[in-house]
């Protein structure tokens, strides 16, 4: 069996978040058809 801990490997601090840059970020993950998107979402849920 395992424990799962979701957890980064390092501390993570936004200041201000940027809607622009998350969105551009989330267009190259999904590509020109957003085929993979759905997949990004996937393992990045969260709980």
């Amino acid at each position: 069996m395992w424990n799962y801990e979701k957890r980064l490997q390092y501390p993570v601090h936004i200041k201000t978040p940027n809607a622009k840059i998350a969105k551009i970020i989330l267009t190259q993950y999904g590509g020109p058809y957003a085929r993979n998107l759905e997949r990004f979402f996937y393992l990045f849920k969260c709980d």
